[in-house]
């Protein structure tokens, strides 16, 4: 059965908005997750980070100065330190209702936790609404294959009723589980 949304589309288009909308419409279901965030110096992108969507909390996921490690393109990735904040987070916890993550993209994948993870989740009871690399490759197209997903393309034209479409389902699906 599909249970499990992914948001795909060329960077920019607004999958990020996406998932933080739909954050701020579901505030009356436990969300676990997290969003990524560019962090910019005088107008220019120098990293990403994470956002945890409970607590608010921010983790350095890449940095242009990171010399250490693993790489994307002009980024080093702190591949440890995403693990290590992984671990905070409480995908599985009986309170947890829904788990979001913004994104399932190659500085992610470095993590082999992570692609773990991800597909735990997509195999739990638990509905994931995630966003996902247009392109990868790998993981980032076996996650995308399964027939277990919801996999949405995201234009200007198609972003508002695609969280509409969601936050249906997440609701409907709230309620099946808890009766």
């Amino acid at each position: 059965m599909e249970r499990n949304f992914l948001i795909t589309g060329p960077p920019g288009i607004g999958k990020t908005t996406v998932v933080m909308k739909l954050v701020d419409r579901l505030q009356d279901v436990r969300i676990a997750g997290f969003y990524t965030k560019e962090v910019r110096r005088g107008g220019v992108r120098q990293g990403f980070e994470i956002v945890d969507i409970g607590t608010r909390s921010h983790t350095l996921l890449s940095h242009r100065d990171f010399r250490k490690g693993m790489r994307v393109g002009k980024y080093g990735v702190d591949v440890e330190g995403f693990e290590g904040y992984l671990k905070t987070v409480p995908f599985f916890s009986p309170d947890t209702q829904l788990v979001m993550i913004d994104e399932i993209g190659k500085m992610e994948c470095l993590s082999g936790k992570f692609t773990r993870l991800i597909v735990d989740l997509l195999n739990a009871p638990i509905m994931l609404v995630a966003t996902i690399a247009l392109h990868g490759g790998g993981i980032i197209d076996e996650i995308k294959n399964r027939c277990d997903v919801h996999l949405r393309f995201i234009s200007q034209e198609t972003r508002d009723s695609l969280m509409d479409q969601i936050e249906m389902a997440v609701r409907r699906d709230r309620l099946i589980v808890q009766e």
